[in-house]
């Protein structure tokens, strides 16, 4: 399944993605649509949760409670065996009994499709809550899950999507970054990711790689309520890698004062099922300043898409640089 239109014809077509479009999309995949519909926040892509006609709903698609969420991928990010690997470690994940949301399977007996030079992906609404707040018990929980995923995660190698390098993520950022920092701050900025980037070089070993979520933060988890207690499941693998398990854990905790506690609790959860590398802690502080300059530097790459100078606007003002400043270089004096 190839795309004949180029990278930016494309592009083109995923800005403009109308209600019609979306709804036809849907509909050649085997799924019948009532025309309501919501889109979700999502900046990287463009997602929609679908309402079917109940009448119309086939046995196979009667758990999905009338409800199904379509993902439209932006194009030119993942090639279509990149996004099979990830329908792929989400299955695995499934099998195993582990609480993920699987991708559905279309009427072209794959899971993903094509509407208008964009792939499409289509998921059962995953029911639940983002967490409020979440105390030592629920981190606890949270790390047998990151565990058990890892456990899964270790057994294939993902040959389709990136590793967590410091030539992947940091330095094609950096490159980008040079024509966006403010001047007023720019070499401050640029020796502290630097700074930070080379000792991520030192640290990061790829034998130490394995499948991983790699966008785990709170935002990223719902939970849900059982018979006896709360159970928790993570969403949206979209940025899954190959990677650290370290990577995993940073964005889980609150903030410095409470790391320590926080990292014990998950490591109870998580040591129930899986060894933790100990030698992998140094590299908290370090992946966080890695992400600051990967995040950075994807906002200055997606700049183009209409959503974002809309969502954004402070990305071009020297008060963002001068603080994205200060946070990299606290980090980067304190490795």
């Amino acid at each position: 399944m190839e795309c004949v239109a180029t990278v930016n014809q494309q592009k083109q077509k995923f800005y403009s993605l109308t209600p019609d479009h979306v709804i036809q999309a849907v509909e050649d995949t085997g799924f019948l649509l009532t025309g309501e519909y919501l889109q979700l926040n999502s900046y990287e892509n463009r997602v929609f949760d679908l309402y079917m006609e109940p009448e119309f709903v086939s046995e196979d698609q009667k758990a999905l409670k009338q409800r199904v969420i379509a993902k439209f991928y932006r194009p030119g990010r993942w090639t279509e065996k990149a996004i099979l690997e990830e329908h792929e470690f989400l299955e695995d994940l499934k099998k195993e009994g582990v609480p993920v949301i699987a991708p559905l399977l279309l009427k072209n007996n794959t899971t993903i499709s094509q509407h208008n030079d964009i792939y499409l992906s289509l998921f059962p609404k995953g029911w639940g809550r983002l967490p409020q707040e979440l105390d030592m018990e629920d981190l606890k929980s949270i790390g047998r899950v990151l565990a058990h995923i890892h456990n899964v995660g270790e057994r294939k190698r993902a040959k389709h999507r990136p590793q967590l390098l410091v030539e992947q993520y940091g330095d094609p950022a950096l490159d980008i970054l040079e024509h966006w920092v403010s001047p007023e701050v720019k070499y401050r900025y640029m020796q502290a990711a630097e700074k930070i980037l080379d000792v991520l070089v030192d640290l990061l070993d790829p034998s130490d790689f394995i499948r991983i979520h790699g966008d785990c933060h709170k935002g990223n988890i719902l939970e849900f309520e059982g018979e006896l207690k709360k159970h928790f499941f993570l969403m949206d693998f979209d940025d899954f890698c190959m990677g650290p398990v370290a990577q995993d854990f940073w964005m889980l905790f609150s903030d410095e004062k409470e790391q320590e506690r926080e990292l014990h609790a998950i490591l109870e959860g998580y040591k129930d099922l899986r060894h933790f590398p100990e030698h992998q802690m140094q590299l908290f502080q370090p992946l966080r300043g890695l992400r600051m300059i990967h995040y950075s530097g994807w906002i200055a790459r997606r700049y183009e898409d209409p959503l974002f100078p809309a969502t954004f606007p402070q990305f071009q003002d020297y008060i963002y640089w001068a603080q994205e400043t200060e946070a990299l270089e606290k980090i980067a004096w304190s490795l």
